[in-house]
């Protein structure tokens, strides 16, 4: 990734961090207690969860992950569940304001897979809540032009082959499935991509 791009991605990465800590300030406590499309996860959980890379050291993750017997699935859900107790809707709101600039990113995919994880975690929120958030056009191309069968396999997509086709914006990706496409709006691609289902 160029040093353009780069700044681009983050660029993007502070902006969503700072709109989503928006939202979440917005929430009610009966929206922040509110299941997610995150199985077992309320929204509480979720936004606990994203901030977990700015409140956690490398040695604490390491630690964590040990504790889980390397399992991390186990390791994020027994975390994310620990601090959504311990902290409240605006300590986890000014966590992701006050860290919109913070370097962090997942283990494999650099800032590209930063945007995701806050993109995509703040649709797990806004979703099933019935919030009308747009998540920026320029945001969802970014995430929708790094899809690739790899990652598709990675976030566990059941699109059976199938290709994709945004249907507001200039995007398609072409799967194995015969020619058969999904078209919906690129946020509800976006969400099929990274493994979650919608309804019809």
């Amino acid at each position: 990734m160029g040093s353009s791009t780069a700044s681009t991605v983050r660029a993007a990465i502070a902006a969503e961090r700072r709109e989503l800590a928006d939202l979440l300030d917005g929430l009610s406590e009966a929206q922040w207690d509110a299941p997610s499309l995150c199985a077992g996860w309320r929204v509480r959980e979720v936004a606990a969860h994203m901030s977990t890379g700015f409140r956690h050291s490398l040695p604490r993750t390491a630690l964590e992950l040990a504790r889980a017997r390397g399992n991390l699935h186990r390791m994020t859900d027994r975390t994310a569940r620990r601090d959504a107790a311990a902290l409240g809707p605006r300590e986890l709101a000014d966590a992701l304001r006050e860290n919109a600039d913070h370097p962090w990113t997942p283990p494999v995919g650099g800032f590209t897979a930063a945007l995701g994880h806050d993109v995509v975690h703040g649709l797990d929120i806004t979703v099933p809540l019935g919030l009308d958030r747009r998540v920026p056009a320029d945001r969802l191309r970014l995430l929708l032009d790094a899809v690739t069968p790899r990652s598709l396999r990675f976030f566990g997509a059941r699109l059976d082959g199938a290709g994709l086709r945004a249907t507001d914006l200039d995007w398609s990706y072409a799967g194995d499935g015969g020619g058969r496409t999904v078209a919906r709006p690129a946020q509800e691609l976006l969400l099929l991509a990274y493994g979650r289902t919608l309804s019809d």
